[in-house]
């Protein structure tokens, strides 16, 4: 055993003794545990993963990271690992444990821990009727997802995830523990909606919730053979559809696992999904120019709106992924025979989906009084994934959404959603000149000497 393989231990067992949370090396015999991503393709390697116990802890482990020259990444799941690349030098900061929630039906607010993932939240919200702007899968982090925008199924009629939070309680990288809001710290407040978690390690989310209770929803799926067709349907329908309608066109090739019913096990779709905001009569006439291309599988209906991360089908537990996504700012018959001649019918593709999720609406328009990111540009935002089933599948993966990524590149806007960017791209991607000094001017007021690392960096 080395030198440094003997320090790092001893090291961090004196952090140890300083926590009420965990402290877990590579000496320890749940290493390999504690540090995986949700991705499970990712392999993380940080010099230790600390899983605190509340905000308290996270002020020692950033002192102690100071102390000793190391970055601190903090990680509620794990969904967006992908970027983080080398975590050398580095501790991971697992907020699973940061729990918790109150739900103020009153004042239509929703506080909770940066550990909580959406189905927590929706289900919390239920019993009053109310619904959060929430991620398309239950097992999201809140914190994640509301740092990088949030693009829910409510998000062309009620705006992005982060235009809601009304406060953040943080840890900044002095050690301070910090309640932040427009009112207080409104530098800090901008920032950390929508400009990744840069500037602070949030240990709690407050946001605004909004009278939904039930809403209309579910999926048309059609054979991959049509997918032409109704891609250039759907396209013609976003043109004008109501801003009540968020909704997502989906190349699927579903694996044939065993525990999927027949219907969809192994089979290939082309399938639209979302919500449409309305009462049941006016949102199916909305629906209706779709649905009457006949589609094979049609369970649009009225849902409990806390049923709505259960319809675009995410996988409900940890799997081995590779992904990447886009935002195009039009997509006219070019684009769709360009994405169709690498991940239609004909294609021999890999991939499990390529998403297109309908933007505009008041997700694109800017947020009154909004933060770093407050509308994403562009019409359609686009992810592409695969699933690592084998690692030999890794390069072709690669290749097959970078594939997808080409196709649409005519067609690029000059901005990436951060949330659904899993390779390493430029800041200027996610945010303009402006936002980006101002964020850059903030992040050196608060953290100068870098010791918070996100996904997704300033630099």
């Amino acid at each position: 055993m080395s030198l440094v393989e003997t320090a790092v231990p001893e090291r961090f067992r004196d952090l140890a003794g300083r926590l009420t949370g965990r402290v877990v090396t590579p000496a320890d015999p749940d290493w390999d545990t504690e540090r995986l991503a949700w991705n499970l393709a990712i392999d993380q390697h940080p010099e230790a993963v600390i899983v605190p116990a509340d905000a308290s802890d996270i002020a020692v482990v950033v002192g102690f990271a100071r102390d000793n020259g190391l970055r601190v990444v903090p990680q509620s799941t794990g969904h967006l690992a992908a970027p983080l690349g080398d975590l050398s030098g580095s501790i991971l900061l697992h907020t699973s444990r940061l729990r918790g929630g109150e739900v103020d039906a009153e004042a239509r607010t929703v506080r909770v821990g940066a550990g909580v993932v959406w189905g927590e939240v929706t289900s919390a919200l239920e019993p009053y009727g109310l619904a959060a702007l929430a991620g398309s899968s239950p097992d999201v982090g809140v914190a994640g997802y509301l740092l990088g925008a949030g693009f829910s199924w409510m998000a062309r009629k009620r705006g992005l995830g982060c235009s809601a939070v009304t406060a953040f309680d943080v840890v900044t990288a002095d050690g301070r523990q910090r309640h932040v809001s427009a009112e207080s710290e409104p530098d800090l407040f901008w920032a950390l909606r929508g400009g990744g978690g840069n500037t602070a390690i949030v240990t709690a989310f407050t946001f605004r919730v909004f009278p939904v209770a039930t809403i209309y929803a579910g999926m048309l799926l059609f054979p991959l053979a049509r997918a032409g067709e109704v891609l250039r349907a759907y396209e013609a329908w976003t043109r004008d559809v109501t801003e009540d309608a968020t909704t997502s066109v989906r190349l699927l090739r579903i694996p044939p696992l065993p525990e999927l019913p027949d219907f969809l096990r192994g089979q290939a779709f082309v399938g639209v999904d979302g919500a449409i905001d309305l009462p049941e009569t006016e949102a199916a006439a909305v629906l209706e120019p779709l649905r009457a291309l006949d589609p094979a599988i049609d369970t649009f209906g009225v849902l409990p709106a806390s049923q709505l991360g259960l319809v675009h089908m995410d996988p409900p537990a940890p799997v081995p992924a590779l992904g990447d996504g886009l935002i195009i700012d039009d997509l006219p018959d070019d684009a769709i025979e360009a994405l169709l001649a690498v991940a239609g019918p004909d294609a021999e593709s890999a991939l499990l989906a390529v998403d297109l999720r309908h933007l505009g609406g008041a997700a694109g328009r800017p947020a009154e009084n909004g933060g770093a990111v407050d509308h994403l540009p562009g019409k359609f935002v686009v992810y592409a994934v695969g699933i690592v089933a084998d690692p030999a599948l890794v390069p072709v993966l690669r290749a097959e959404v970078a594939a997808v990524r080409a196709a649409l590149a005519p067609w690029m806007s000059e901005r990436d959603y951060s949330n659904f960017r899993e390779a390493d791209a430029a800041p200027g991607r996610f945010w303009d000149d402006a936002t980006l000094e101002r964020l850059r001017e903030i992040k050196q007021a608060y953290d100068p000497e870098r010791t918070i690392r996100t996904a997704h960096e300033l630099d």
